[in-house]
């Protein structure tokens, strides 16, 4: 078992010990609504090796839900449009309660994938979901917060790729 920053991690990979792993994902945030759900996110995106997190709106500012510090070790960009930093050759992928959209459940991850994610208070809208090739929604009752759902996302992919 390898520990990170207090953390005793089991089961997945983390950026330094993917050097044998083909491809990687990355994580779009569309105009998130609160900093702590920022922090958590770049906690998740840390935790589970995430290439680079991307976000439209607000710029970061430390949150003390970074426990990890994790705007410290993978790349979190601010820009005004999130498809201008998808790299080459990545899937964007549409995570989302809409119509069309496929169940997490039976979905194939993309090798490489650029996941978006809408604010806590709304949705992503046309002018993003319809640039993305896959779009996806988490099966619960009701809706997840920002960072619950990004969890949920990255751990589907690596317990879909441990198999």
């Amino acid at each position: 078992m390898d520990t990170i920053d207090g953390c005793i991690a089991r089961g997945v990979s983390s950026p330094a010990t993917n050097a044998g792993k083909r491809g990687y994902a990355a994580v779009g945030l569309h105009m998130p609504k609160t900093l702590a759900n920022v922090g958590s996110v770049l906690r998740a995106a840390h935790c589970y090796g995430v290439a680079m997190v991307a976000q439209t709106g607000k710029r970061y500012h430390n949150a003390s839900t970074d426990t990890m510090k994790a705007y410290r070790h993978l790349p979190l960009l601010n820009v005004d449009d999130l498809f201008s930093v998808v790299p080459h050759d990545c899937v964007p992928v549409a995570v989302d309660i809409l119509d069309g959209a496929r169940s997490l459940v039976n979905y194939r991850h993309p090798e490489r994938a650029f996941y978006i994610f809408g604010p806590e208070d709304g949705t992503l809208g046309r002018a993003i979901t319809d640039r993305c090739r896959d779009k996806v929604f988490v099966p619960t009752a009701f809706c997840m917060n920002l960072a619950a759902a990004v969890n949920v996302v990255l751990y589907d992919r690596a317990a879909k790729e441990a198999r």
